[in-house]
């Protein structure tokens, strides 16, 4: 069942205060899944790639860089660079991005993704309900880079998710983005949630006991088979 399956939307913990999970131990998880290949996108930043890379080499598994490209106005995508010059263009947009702001923080516009997007590929990661901004956004990217932009459609194990399965299969027939299948993933197995739970309190500035909805209502964002 897992032949042909990519997890394309991993996030190691250089995903600060959001990935519970190093990039070796995702690399592994990986393995014994039997992936054909992993793709570690950390939010605006590269810095886990080295190691990331480094795992895959290891362990024989197939490895794409990329970075999860987290614009101000919420609309999240994350970018896979095809060559040596689309990896220059990305590094470049995150300088950008990185000296608009304070330390710890990235300043990025959907006019910095179409300006140096060249050479990418894109997917697309969808809010819970996507809405009109976001669709905007989305057939922005495509009108800008037609054959280079996918829609992610994950799985939230909610009661409502074959609705929203649904709205998202509509979106990508009337945008002419095609889907592509991803858990999303934060940490490399179900029980390192719990991790991620603390991480979500730190950032959020908040007791476990006073999270509420601020924490994810399941432990599925982690690394599965196809």
């Amino acid at each position: 069942m897992s032949a042909g399956f990519a997890e394309l939307a991993m996030a190691s913990n250089f995903s600060f205060l959001r990935g519970a999970s190093h990039a070796e131990e995702l690399v592994m998880a990986a393995v014994a899944q039997g992936l054909d290949a992993i793709g570690i996108a950390d939010r605006n930043t590269m810095a886990g790639l080295v190691r990331a890379h480094a795992a895959a080499k290891t362990a024989g598994i197939r490895f794409l860089p990329g970075v999860r490209l987290a614009l101000m106005d919420g609309f999240e995508v994350i970018a896979y660079p095809q060559d040596r010059a689309a990896y220059g263009r990305l590094a470049r947009l995150l300088t950008r991005g990185n000296r608009r702001a304070k330390k710890g923080e990235c300043h990025l516009m959907l006019e910095d993704v179409l300006a140096e997007g060249e050479g990418q590929c894109f997917i697309a990661m969808p809010p819970a309900v996507p809405d009109a901004a976001f669709r905007g956004n989305l057939e922005a990217l495509k009108a800008r880079f037609p054959a280079s932009v996918w829609l992610a459609l994950t799985p939230l194990y909610r009661a409502d998710d074959k609705r929203r399965h649904a709205m998202l299969t509509e979106l990508s027939a009337a945008t002419n983005v095609p889907l592509l299948a991803t858990n999303d993933v934060l940490y490399h197995e179900p029980d390192r949630k719990k991790m991620q739970d603390v991480l979500t309190c730190i950032r959020e500035h908040c007791t476990l006991r006073e999270a509420g909805f601020r924490l994810a209502a399941n432990a599925e964002r982690h690394v599965k088979s196809g």
